[in-house]
């Protein structure tokens, strides 16, 4: 399959049998919803035959369905089913309050909620779903684990919810540069199997470079008599000296450090701020500071108001009462879930210069480091991907060099590589950030504490990040069973982390172990920064209330590294040994 520019992929092989769990991953463009359409059966490859089988019912969730029209809970009950299932798969996605809402008044992430449920409820053999978490809140995406681990048929999924991947699917195919590659196991596996892969390569390539350097050192001595021997020889040299290793799917690091402008210390403060919508009382007397290297994260269900109180500290809504004060210095980039408008007739490169200006060599470097290399940077925007539009609009909020960063639902529509790299480079920002998010991962490596609406006005702040508030929730009502599931499948993994290498079968492979110490080191960074700035608290502290509270969460921060040092230890010495 190709589109207008270049080839999507070729010769690609793929099986899925009942009880499959299979996930398409891949950079954005490279054609992952193109391949599910096909083999859906809502596209025809342009070479090449796909085989179902006989009376297979396929149910399939497309990137933009159409609901047609008529209420939600008719659009949703005339895929099939009892009425009572529609009811109940629409309240435990948060359209529980819109069953009678007609469907052409909905927005465009309740429209993919009803489409998502209208696919659920849907009898088939064959499940395909194409960015299904997108638009559900943190509850919604861990009940629609739980649906899909119990579905009995097969399981199509395209998805960037790393955690979805490794709780529902058995193997992953990976669409790099127009093939693919197989890997068992869920995100751990596809991440093991593609390092492998890029091992692999580079070793090939130094044999290449060997034979090439052999190759010329004779054919500097000069040649003997041009027989056809030294003839082919010559050529075969020839060859070797102009093959190229093939380039890496994304060039390099990213280099996403910019002259960033120095934060003052007074960035954004809440103070006693109220704010009702649709006769709804979203926030009541939320007071709220945000400092100059915080990581702050905006949770609740959808509903709750936090994209409102992204744009109240944005200045982009007025409060109904209190005030919203802003530091002299804050220059705010806001990525919000909709993007800046794009001419579609617009070059790339024309798209990251405000006004009429003419882009740089600055410019088209900054473009190349978000991979859109040359080529793709003098295209029209029209001939991008959704997914490569998201990302455009993600270079334009950088381009303008911000010390304070707004992230809303910032991994929708982007694909992996993009999330790991933004949350690189939110670790090493020197400005603010403050996320709202329902991916899981996302939040656990990119923010120390999280703000939490909890749908009455209140808003409740939880140092120690997503995995502090989870492990609250987790508390309260015993854990779901997905998170239950989800825990002892941590456990099965440190077990396994922790065997030797000479256990027989045990040993996982040198870069699966390279991997566990980033994946460490990750984890330990924003649980060093927090005890930080506790000991600083600490230092200034001189009424016992104070002093007991901060002491005792800089233990608690104590004990988690100390956990996470002993782990690194393991890993490290495996990779030694």
């Amino acid at each position: 399959m190709s589109r207008p520019g270049r080839p999507l992929f070729t010769d690609l092989s793929v099986t899925i049998n009942s009880g499959d769990r299979l996930a398409i991953v891949g950079l954005n463009g490279c054609g992952k919803s193109t391949l599910v359409r096909v083999l859906a059966g809502r596209a025809e490859p342009e070479s090449g035959v796909v085989r179902r089988g006989r009376g297979v019912r396929i149910a399939m969730l497309d990137q933009n369905p159409q609901l047609g029209t008529g209420a939600v809970r008719d659009v949703v009950a005339q895929a099939g089913g009892e009425a009572w299932e529609a009811e109940s798969v629409l309240d435990r996605i948060g359209m529980g309050a819109y069953l009678d809402t007609p469907v052409t008044e909905l927005s465009g992430g309740q429209a993919k909620r009803v489409a998502l449920a209208r696919t659920l409820v849907t009898e088939c053999d064959l499940l395909v779903l194409d960015e299904p978490t997108n638009h559900l809140d943190i509850d919604g995406i861990a009940w629609l684990e739980d649906r899909l681990a119990a579905f009995s048929g097969g399981l199509l999924l395209v998805t960037h919810d790393r955690h979805v991947l490794d709780r529902v699917t058995t193997r992953i195919l990976e669409l790099d540069r127009g093939r693919g590659y197989v890997h068992d196991g869920g995100y751990a596996g596809y991440l093991e199997g593609r390092l492998d892969r890029e091992a692999a390569a580079v070793e090939t390539e130094a044999v290449r470079a060997n034979l090439a350097r052999r190759e010329l050192a004779w054919l500097r001595r000069g040649a003997p008599a041009r027989t056809s021997k030294a003839k082919a020889r010559i050529r075969t040299a020839t060859e070797l000296v102009n093959r190229r290793p093939e380039a890496a799917a994304r060039s390099g690091e990213l280099d996403w450090h910019t002259d960033t402008p120095r934060l003052g210390d007074q960035v954004i403060e809440v103070r006693d701020v109220s704010l009702q919508r649709g006769g709804t009382e979203l926030l009541r007397h939320v007071d709220l500071d945000l400092g100059p290297r915080e990581r702050l994260g905006i949770v609740g269900v959808n509903g709750t108001g936090k994209s409102s109180l992204l744009d109240l500290m944005a200045g982009r809504l007025a409060p109904d009462a209190g005030e919203i004060v802003t530091g002299p210095t804050v220059q705010l980039g806001y990525y919000d879930q909709t993007g800046r408008e794009l001419d579609l007739s617009q070059r790339v490169r024309d798209a990251v210069v405000p006004g009429d200006g003419e882009p740089d060599w600055r410019d088209a470097r900054l473009l190349e480091r978000f991979w859109f290399d040359a080529d793709a940077q003098y295209a029209p925007i029209e001939l991008l991907s959704g997914g490569e539009r998201r990302r455009l609009q993600l270079v334009m909020v950088l381009a303008a060099q911000p010390n304070v960063v707004f992230l809303d639902e910032p991994t929708n529509d982007l694909d992996l590589d993009t999330l790991r790299s933004l949350e690189d480079y939110l670790e090493d920002f020197p400005g603010a950030v403050v996320v709202v998010s329902h991916d899981r991962a996302f939040l656990e490596r990119t923010v120390d504490d999280v703000v939490v609406l909890d749908g009455s006005g209140r808003v409740g702040r939880i140092p120690g990040g997503y995995e502090a508030w989870e492990n609250e929730r987790r508390a309260a009502r015993g854990g779901t069973a997905g998170q239950k599931s989800t825990e002892k499948a941590n456990q099965k993994a440190d077990q396994r982390t922790k065997q030797k290498p000479s256990d027989p079968g045990s040993g996982p492979s040198r870069s699966t172990l390279r991997f566990q110490l980033k994946e460490v080191e990750r984890t330990m960074r924003p649980i060093e920064r927090k005890r930080a700035t506790l000991a600083v608290e600490l230092d200034g502290a001189t009424d016992h209330d104070t002093l007991a509270r901060v002491g005792a969460q800089v233990a608690e921060l104590d004990a988690q590294l100390a956990e996470l040092e002993e782990r690194w230890l393991v890993v490290a010495e495996q990779l030694e040994s």
